[in-house]
């Protein structure tokens, strides 16, 4: 069975969400704080006519943020993703999307899996070294459902 993910980066790591959680990619804009909000939301966007709110992924993660990074962009979420709500995620970068089978994904154990977020770890093959590149496929909609309502 072959699945699409998103292949994104944040802070020099590869990380890979489900498709059908993502609406579209759009290009960073300028955010605008929100007084008071936790350190995960970023602040909200306009995005034709929709507030939508902006998560900082890193945060949620527990990953350094580099604000320096050039090609930032915005994933935005289905609104499923998030009980309903316009949600947008800040990532360095949008690498492409992939095609992966059951075959390339290997499971982390479950104490790491709890705790960490992560569906799986993808390896994608470097035909021409034989080398694996690793992509971590994160949960996104558990991130989201423990952020939301704590």
């Amino acid at each position: 069975m072959m699945t699409d993910v998103v292949q994104f980066e944040i802070s020099g790591v590869q990380y890979a969400l489900d498709i059908q959680i993502a609406r579209e990619i759009v290009e960073m804009m300028p955010i605008t704080p929100v007084p008071r909000a936790p350190e995960h939301i970023a602040g909200i966007i306009n995005l034709r006519g929709e507030i939508t709110n902006i998560l900082n992924l890193n945060h949620l993660m527990g990953l350094p943020t580099d604000n320096d990074t050039e090609n930032r962009k915005i994933i935005v979420l289905v609104p499923d993703a998030a009980n309903g709500s316009n949600v947008g995620l800040i990532v360095d970068d949008v690498q492409s999307v992939l095609q992966i089978s059951e075959d390339d994904v290997d499971q982390m154990d479950d104490t790491m899996s709890r705790e960490a977020y992560v569906k799986g770890i993808v390896k994608i093959g470097k035909e021409e070294t034989g080398t694996k590149d690793l992509v971590i496929w994160i949960d996104i909609a558990k991130i989201l459902s423990d952020t939301l309502t704590e």
